[in-house]
């Protein structure tokens, strides 16, 4: 019996202490996409899902200047094409003050930690509305969060 309740607990505890949880795939499908338009408009990829102290960049990259580092983040979220459906806010309304500030202090810190201050730097959104059928739709918003030294 307890055998049995090891193999129950190993399956449950992860989930519970945050590790372990699934990722919806639409969040990976909407950065894949993200990236793509980048590279499309000229963006120099130099990273995705980086991991600091402060949290993750979705997306790093130099931008057509070849000066300027741009934080990306990619907001995706799946849509209702059916009439009378329920309008969501769109992806974008989800990046809070409280996001903001920490996509502020993780383009802060990958600056110090590569030495970027001289050059330019900016924090950009991408959001990605996905509907059940048909294709997503993409806007790319320059400079959606201000960065001030």
């Amino acid at each position: 019996m307890g055998v049995v309740w090891d193999a129950v607990l190993d399956r449950v505890l992860p989930r519970v202490r945050g590790g372990g949880h699934r990722r919806d795939p639409m969040g990976p499908a909407g950065e894949r996409l993200a990236v793509r338009h980048l590279k499309k408009c000229g963006y120099r990829l130099i990273g995705c899902n980086l991991h600091v102290p402060m949290g993750e960049a979705d997306v790093l990259a130099i931008a057509p200047d070849r000066e300027t580092v741009v934080l990306v983040e990619v907001k995706t979220r799946r849509v209702e094409v059916e009439p009378g459906a329920f309008v969501s806010p769109p992806p974008e309304a989800s990046i809070t003050a409280h996001k903001r500030e920490k996509l502020v202090a993780i383009l802060r810190h990958l600056a110090r930690a590569n030495g970027w201050w001289r050059r330019p730097l900016r924090i950009d959104a991408i959001a990605i509305e996905w509907p059940d059928r048909g294709k997503p739709t993409l806007r790319h918003h320059e400079g959606a969060v201000a960065v001030e030294w």
